[in-house]
């Protein structure tokens, strides 16, 4: 082994553990020198048990797979449909190429490596969610609206993480989808911010004269509040790259990025994403700013102090009422914790499976959701479920930190300890914000959690290569 070897299996032994933990998940199958027949016990196990088989499929692997992805999530995000009017009757183009990438990636996998999918704990989780939205069906208020939410959200959140988890193999390919996911949110935040200050409020949220802006887009992004819990996860993620980049002009366009979202964070009034944000903040000030802690924790206070200042009238009156629902002269905060309580108590009057996905309205005060994504999961699919739902998030959390213990002060991985810390504090502001939010079964989380597994299979790989070359 090389002196440096040495010194960083010295200064950093959390390196090997991160490596042979994802190895367990990301098992690839050397080929070893032939000298003569080999018995039984020395024949390679099958590509099914093993994961890829070399080194060019770790890499390269699941190319077409990865253009249909990438199509799919423009239409996810952008929903030309809504943007080009020569394409409104094309409604259905995401469902099309839903069913288009997973054709190809089926075929795909069973070449590559002889199974549907990797045995990361993440696929186990997902499945067991799948399991439970599935059980919860037949004793559901309304089997058939339990299985058209199932079928038309979860399902297919699922099918695509799926497909994330084993698609995305390299640095390039993770940029690229996290770089679409920045395209999209700085078209709606600089949307946002000319709605807000052009008066152009939407109907369907209560604030100012019972109107606030919504998303330039629909779909995911077309209530104010889930616009604000996007963006919340985008800010993580912007910073992340910022410091990962060595380029003055990268680093500039990724803060200013970050800035934007912030700003339109802010004019969505979402008392959500502002928790979101600033428990994001707290998780980067404390991983980034770790070797100066007094300059970082400084650069938080005044940053803060900058965004309450520079807010529109209300903002601060609006945060207020986190703490006192009495002040809120809406209502809704009053309200929210009424169906918080309402959906605690069908939560454990149904504890197993739940009223069924989709189902909780029929429980509510006034066919209300829930407002909440955790009690959302455990009073329509039960405490089992929800249990998994939050190990979904958590248990990723663990294994990015360590990726970022492993790669600490190592200059040639800059890339992958920054992103690490990133995907972890979007992770986290995810679960703050959507504690205010009925999104458990939309696209958010699962994109988020399938980077957090793409970038350990990306480390992996990286390590495997290194070890071969020494």
């Amino acid at each position: 082994m090389s002196q440096t070897g040495d010194y960083e299996s010295l200064v950093n032994p959390q390196r090997k553990q991160a490596t042979a933990a994802i190895a367990e998940e990301f098992p690839v199958r050397t080929e070893p020198a032939v000298t003569e027949t080999p018995t039984e016990e020395e024949k390679p196990e099958k590509p099914a048990e093993i994961g890829a088989v070399d080194g060019w499929s770790l890499s390269n692997g699941h190319g077409l797979t990865f253009i249909a992805l990438f199509i799919f999530s423009i239409i996810l995000y952008f929903r030309p449909y809504e943007l080009i009017p020569a394409l409104e009757s094309f409604t259905q183009m995401a469902f099309f190429f839903g069913v288009l990438t997973l054709a190809i990636y089926v075929p795909s996998q069973l070449i590559l490596e002889g199974n549907l999918t990797a045995r990361p704990r993440e696929i186990h989780l997902i499945l067991l969610l799948c399991l439970a939205a599935f059980l919860s069906m037949p004793l559901a208020t309304s089997p058939g609206e339990a299985y058209t939410e199932f079928t038309d959200l979860l399902l297919k959140a699922i099918v695509i993480f799926i497909v994330i988890v084993n698609v995305i193999r390299t640095e390039l390919r993770l940029k690229l989808l996290i770089w679409l996911a920045f395209a999209v949110s700085l078209y709606l935040s600089f949307n946002a911010v000319n709605d807000y200050m052009t008066g152009n409020f939407r109907e369907g949220s209560a604030f100012y004269n019972n109107l606030r802006i919504g998303g330039a887009i629909q779909g995911l992004f077309g209530n104010s509040n889930d616009l604000a819990l996007h963006l919340v996860t985008m800010v993580p993620l912007a910073i992340g790259f910022a410091f990962a980049t060595k380029k003055s002009l990268r680093r500039l366009l990724y803060l200013g990025s970050a800035v934007v979202f912030v700003a339109a964070i802010v004019v969505t009034f979402s008392r959500g994403g502002f928790l979101g944000l600033f428990v994001a903040a707290l998780v980067l000030v404390r991983k980034i700013g770790r070797k100066n802690k007094f300059l970082s924790t400084g650069a938080l206070v005044v940053a803060l102090l900058a965004v309450l200042v520079l807010a529109p009238g209300g903002y601060s009156d609006r945060l207020s009422t986190i703490f006192s629902s009495e002040s809120d002269t809406t209502g809704s905060s009053s309200q929210r914790t009424e169906i918080l309580k309402r959906s605690i108590w069908v939560t454990l009057r149904y504890p197993l499976t739940g009223v069924g996905v989709g189902n909780f309205h029929y429980k509510s005060v006034h066919e209300l959701v829930t407002h909440n994504a955790y009690t959302q999961v455990s009073s329509e699919m039960g405490i089992p479920a929800l249990v998994i739902y939050i190990m979904l998030m958590v248990y990723p959390l663990r294994r990015l930190r360590e990726i970022e213990k492993a790669t600490v002060d190592i200059e040639e991985k800059r890339k992958l300890h920054y992103w690490s810390i990133g995907i972890q504090a979007s992770i986290i502001a995810y679960m703050v914000s959507s504690f205010f939010g009925a999104v458990a079964y939309q696209w958010y989380i699962y994109y988020i959690v399938g980077y957090a597994v793409a970038l350990r299979r990306i480390y992996y790989v990286d390590q495997h290569a290194a070890e071969r070359k020494s």
